[in-house]
Order: C-alpha cells, then sequence, then structure tokens
C-alpha cells in the first residue's frame, strides 16, 4: 500500500483539496487519515495529484508509431507517453493498406495480452480511416482510402482481439451508416472525421449513433451561415463529444474558446493526435509512408498539410488553462473524465475515486509532470 499523504488532489466532486489518498491497483482510501503501514510518496510543496490522463487519439511518439506494427513499438509509445501524465490511450491507426492494418491490430493484440505494467496502458484502438472522405483525407494516404465496410470492420476488430474502441469515418460516404449503426450495437464509438458532411448528413449520423466528432474543426466542413455543416453540427449537436487538438497551432485559440463556449462541460476531450516525432528533437520523421517535416512543434507534410502534432498531454491542458482561459478542473476534467466517459470506461478510469483503477498524473505549479502512476505503480518519474 501506498500513499500521497496530505498532498493537494483533485477528487471526484469535491475538486482540490487537501487530502490522503491510500492506494495498491485501485484506490482504497480518500482521508485525513492513512492507512496505518501504507508508503508515503514524498512531494514538493506546489504538487497536485490528478487523475491520470487520458488519449484517446495518439498515433505515436519516441520514434515509434502504432502502424509500425510491433508490440516493441507499442511499449516505446506506452512509455514515452507516461512521461507527459497519460496512463491510458487508444492506439490510433490510420488509412493504409489492408495488410499493414492488420499488422497494427495484431500487433496490439500481442501487447495487451502480455499485460505489460511500464508505461502507460493500451486502452484499446482508435480506427482512424480507411473509411473516410478522399477530399477531406488531410495527411491521410489517398490510395488506401475505402469505402465503410462493416465485414471489413469486423475483420480488424477480430484481429485486434476486440480491442478496437474508435472509430473515425465520413458518415457522407456509401455504406456508412450502415457501419455507423453496427459499430453503436457492439458498443463501439463512431466517430465522425476526415468529412465533407453537412449538418443534415450529421443529424442523421446521430440518429444512427455517432457520438464522437475526430479533432474538431481539421480535415472537415467548416462553419457557413448557409451550411454550418461538421464544424457548426459539432457545436450545435449536444449529444457529440468533441476532441481538440489544444496545440494553438491546429487550432487558434479564439476557436478553441469558441468550441469550449458552445459544448457541454462533459462533451468536449483533449487529444494530441501526436505522431511518432513527439518526444524527439526537431528534424525530418514519416507518417503513412509519407515524408514529415518537423520544426517548432509543428509537422507538416512537404506540401504544408499539418501531419499530427508534437503535443503533450500536460501541455494541452496547460494551453487550455493559461491560453484559452478554461477554469484548471474543467481543463482537466476534458484529459480525464470526459474521455473516459466517452469511451464508457468511467467506472474504472478518469478521476480519483475509492475503488476506480489507483491512475494519477502528479505535476507541479509550471505543469511540468513530476510523477505518473498506473495501477498503483509509478511508470514515471521525473
Amino acid at each position: 500500500m501506498k500513499c500521497f499523504k496530505n498532498a493537494t488532489v483533485f477528487v471526484e466532486g469535491e475538486g482540490l483539496k487537501k487530502t490522503t489518498v491510500c492506494f495498491g491497483e485501485t484506490i482504497e482510501k480518500i482521508s485525513r487519515c492513512a492507512v496505518p503501514g501504507a508508503e508515503a510518496i514524498a512531494l514538493p510543496e506546489d504538487a497536485i495529484v490528478l487523475p491520470g490522463f487520458i488519449d484517446q487519439h495518439i498515433h505515436g511518439a519516441g520514434g515509434s508509431d502504432a502502424m509500425d506494427g510491433t508490440v516493441e513499438d507499442l511499449k516505446i509509445i506506452a512509455d514515452t507517453v507516461a512521461a507527459e501524465g497519460t496512463t491510458s490511450f487508444l492506439a490510433t491507426t490510420m488509412t493504409q493498406s489492408k495488410e499493414n492494418i492488420l499488422k497494427a491490430m495484431r500487433a496490439v493484440k500481442d501487447y495487451r495480452e502480455a499485460e505489460t505494467e511500464t508505461g502507460a496502458r493500451v486502452l484499446g484502438i482508435h480506427l482512424e480511416g480507411p473509411f473516410i472522405a478522399a477530399a477531406y483525407k488531410g495527411a491521410q494516404p489517398l490510395e488506401y482510402v475505402a469505402k465503410p465496410d462493416s465485414e471489413v470492420f469486423d475483420e480488424y476488430n477480430a484481429a485486434s482481439g476486440n480491442a478496437i474502441r474508435l472509430v473515425t469515418l465520413a458518415p457522407e460516404t456509401e455504406n456508412a451508416g450502415e457501419l455507423i449503426k453496427h459499430l453503436s450495437e457492439i458498443s463501439v464509438v463512431p466517430s465522425i472525421g476526415h468529412t465533407g458532411a453537412k449538418c443534415a448528413e450529421i443529424k442523421t449520423a446521430i440518429g444512427q449513433g455517432a457520438k464522437n466528432v475526430t479533432h474538431t474543426y481539421n480535415a472537415q466542413t467548416a462553419l457557413h451561415h448557409r451550411e454550418i455543416g461538421t464544424v457548426g453540427s459539432a457545436m450545435l449537436f449536444d449529444e457529440l463529444n468533441c476532441e481538440l487538438i489544444a496545440d494553438t497551432i491546429h487550432v487558434s485559440v479564439p476557436a478553441m474558446q469558441l468550441l469550449v463556449k458552445n459544448k457541454p462541460e462533459d462533451k468536449l476531450t483533449l487529444i494530441t493526435d501526436a505522431m511518432r516525432a513527439k518526444g524527439l528533437p526537431d528534424g525530418v520523421s514519416e507518417l503513412g509512408g509519407q515524408t514529415v517535416y518537423v520544426k517548432g512543434g509543428e509537422a507538416r507534410l512537404a506540401d504544408g498539410t499539418l501531419a499530427g502534432s508534437v503535443l503533450r498531454m500536460n501541455r494541452a491542458v496547460q494551453n487550455i488553462v493559461e491560453k484559452v482561459g478554461v477554469p484548471f478542473e474543467k481543463a482537466v476534467d476534458f484529459a480525464t473524465i470526459n474521455p473516459a466517459k466517452n469511451l464508457g470506461v468511467d467506472n474504472e478510469l478518469g478521476s480519483i475515486k475509492v475503488g476506480k483503477k489507483a491512475d494519477f498524473t502528479v505535476i507541479n505549479s509550471s505543469y511540468d509532470v513530476l510523477l505518473t502512476v498506473r495501477d498503483g505503480k509509478i511508470v514515471y518519474k521525473a
């Protein structure tokens, strides 16, 4: 048994408070008094104990990518993101050949079955493509864009050990409605993204079960006063959870403020959408077989198209507070309980409450990550 003794802790339903948290694999006690014999973890005066961050959209980090399709690469990603306070993530794939996607699926299955205790938890898979609109492919390779197909999805899901939790698709494409309904029936989150969908098409998709918007504002139809498109629909329909890359590069600060203002507090989720160059110095990298140039915190293809990010989740939270003006506790919710609710895992993850998994991110007043704990074990220490 370990404990954070007399620390500043973000407790579910109570906010920030001075208390003691005792934990094994799960949180055992939250009280002023520690469990006798519990090992106290020393923290500096300005430390804040938060729930572990959950990143539902991340492709890679530390030089590795989920599409590399190996257990070793997934471990590198898991270890790298633990340093930014992330305790759970969805290994995010991209539009590629069926062979390469299946390889990535099998690697996640093998990694999860190994029950690796180091690094962040691979909670499952975010299948981003290939069921997208060619005109809104962004940095996804055009030659592998495919029509939505429930049978193909089932093949991917079986190869992953039923680990797919979220699927990005374009709802206006042929057979998309059938796939959205199929995903909803098996409790996989259908997400609207890389799409030219109009408001009416998105309203239909919501009726079929769509629940999420992939990296809101990016690779989708913009807001216009005669047709509000995907961006306007994301703000209009409260049913939709909106992903946001809060790096101030993919989305401007006023655009972030507009989204925050128009969404229910539990329907906005911070993501990094990071690619393999995260955690590495500026230079040349790769995404889906395409050369990516990373400079000054921006990752772009040769034609200037943004190719994911190198954003860290602790800095996303900091940006939302310091640049967007969101209250600290709400910003933390965007990276913790909101994605947990969106993915249906809030009974175990996303907040500090007795009985939940002992997943913690400890930061200081500068948002630096001091300590990351997953299942009660320290997986990163500064």
